[in-house]
């Protein structure tokens, strides 16, 4: 059954027809709301479409739309808006939208309790010693601070905290003996138990701490082809080791991976600290029993790549060649000029631009706030990096184009069948880097041979991603 709606605005617009709606109380968490808005706005006939909470930045991303945002329509009320070219779409598209909304929870059995409606409750009907938060930045901190409160580590997937809140919760995390994941912490591995954009990767004895979410991912993805394998990927948030939060998480975690008996070496992934942070934790990495490996992108010319490398070296494995694909016969001739890189993955982005040099190459991260407003991140839609592609490979402007292609549970599942078309109609040279292990439910290998069947040079190692298409921007 559909939730009760407000009265619905429904305007013709220049032979168009639209339609607003209100949803009180309706709740979808913003993955699924913004999966449904890209499914209707994929039917025929249907020119825009958004399906959001009635948050401020939703209403205003309503207007900037074009529709009329409703008057009165609170937080937790659901938006629903459709533009169609004619009448009979429109219906088709509103009808559609209970079905993509729809959820299929498991029948409660009689006498059980009813579901648990704060974080608090939650914990204390179970086992647990780690909660996940992915609400709306501003009302993160009650819902961690719950969680702190009943004993847990939150892991906080949302971004657009305060710092102030960040601050505060780590500060009542420390007092607690507690960890806190975030904000902005998109990847965690926890006793094999992967949490947000996590590869599956096999169990070892090297822990990460990671200030970075693609970073992590590139080296626990090399690390498991080299066979060594994780323990565990702890993530603190990329603003862990500024200034203002001095390392809080990361000092937690390195207590906590220390003490863990099944980690032998410990590798801090981040991009440079502030410089009295990186001083803070190189002195308690000193003190602790277990070896600890900082891989600091960018600090002395370094890469992923060689942190991974490194890594091995320490625990006594050799590192092997990493995997790279060829591209089909179909070659492009040569010439110099800019690359322009096309990134999800916020730290793969800023790799790529210190290996190849900023002049006189682009490289964009579309997964940075100012891209994601009101969408979800590239890593699940793909929208508008697959927009950005056609222009980009389709432009005089550029020499080549590189780009990621980020694997694991929580990522688009198949993302070369969208990728391929682009590249195979491709006017220059495209060279991916992709980031995934062999278990990953997208199937690495399969996702190689398809890019690279269209012509894409294809590999595993972001920096020789990026030195490739460095090779081929020269001329060569």
């Amino acid at each position: 059954m559909s939730e009760p709606t407000r009265p619905s605005r429904r305007l013709d617009t220049l032979g168009t027809k639209e339609v607003v709606e209100v949803r009180p109380g309706a709740y979808h968490d913003s993955v699924t709301l913004m999966r449904a808005g890209r499914r209707l706005a994929e039917r025929p006939g249907v020119s825009a479409a958004l399906t959001a909470m009635a948050t401020t930045l939703n209403v205003d991303l309503l207007a900037e739309m074009g529709f009329t945002p409703p008057r009165g329509a609170r937080p937790d009320d659901l938006l629903v808006a459709i533009r169609a070219d004619d009448e009979a779409a429109l219906e088709a598209a509103r009808a559609a939208v209970d079905e993509l909304l729809a959820t299929r929870a498991a029948p409660r059995a009689f006498g059980a309790p009813p579901p648990a409606r704060t974080t608090g409750s939650a914990a204390r009907r179970i086992d647990a010693t780690v909660a996940l938060i992915s609400v709306p930045g501003p009302y993160v901190f009650a819902e961690a601070m719950d969680a702190l409160e009943a004993g847990l580590n939150p892991m906080i997937f949302s971004d657009n905290v305060p710092v102030e809140h960040e601050l505060a919760l780590k500060e009542t995390a420390a007092r607690r003996g507690l960890l806190v994941m975030g904000p902005d912490c998109g990847t965690a591995v926890i006793g094999g138990v992967g949490l947000g954009f996590a590869n599956v990767v096999r169990p070892g004895r090297i822990g990460l701490v990671a200030a970075s979410g693609t970073g992590a991912q590139q080296v626990m993805s090399l690390l498991d082809e080299a066979g060594a394998g994780i323990s565990h990927v702890l993530g603190v948030g990329g603003r862990d080791l500024s200034a203002e939060i001095s390392g809080r998480s990361a000092l937690q975690a390195l207590r906590a991976l220390d003490a863990d008996p099944a980690t032998d070496l410990i590798v801090v992934v981040s991009k440079p600290p502030a410089p009295e942070v990186g001083d803070l934790i190189r002195a308690a990495a000193r003190r602790l029993a277990t070896p600890v490996r900082f891989g600091l992108l960018g600090e002395g010319g370094e890469d992923l790549t060689s942190v991974a490398e490194d890594a091995l070296k320490t625990v006594g494995a050799p590192a092997p060649s990493w995997p790279s694909w060829t591209p089909a016969a179909r070659a492009h001739a040569p010439r110099r000029g800019r690359i322009h890189g096309l990134f999800a993955g916020g730290t793969l982005c800023a790799e790529a631009s210190i290996v190849a040099g900023s002049t006189p190459h682009e490289m964009t991260d579309l997964g940075d706030d100012r891209y994601t407003r009101g969408r979800a991140h590239p890593m699940i839609d793909p929208t508008l990096r697959l927009e950005r592609l056609a222009a980009e490979t389709a432009s005089d402007a550029n020499a080549v184009v590189l780009l990621d292609v980020v694997l694991g549970h929580g990522a688009d599942p198949d993302p070369a069948a969208a990728l391929v078309p682009l590249v195979r109609d491709a006017l220059v040279p495209v060279v991916v880097s992709l980031c995934g292990t062999s278990g990953d439910p997208q199937g690495r290998d399969r996702q190689a041979r398809a890019l690279a069947d269209a012509g894409a040079a294809v590999f595993a190692s972001n920096a020789a991603a990026t030195r490739h298409a460095v090779t081929l921007a020269e001329g060569s």
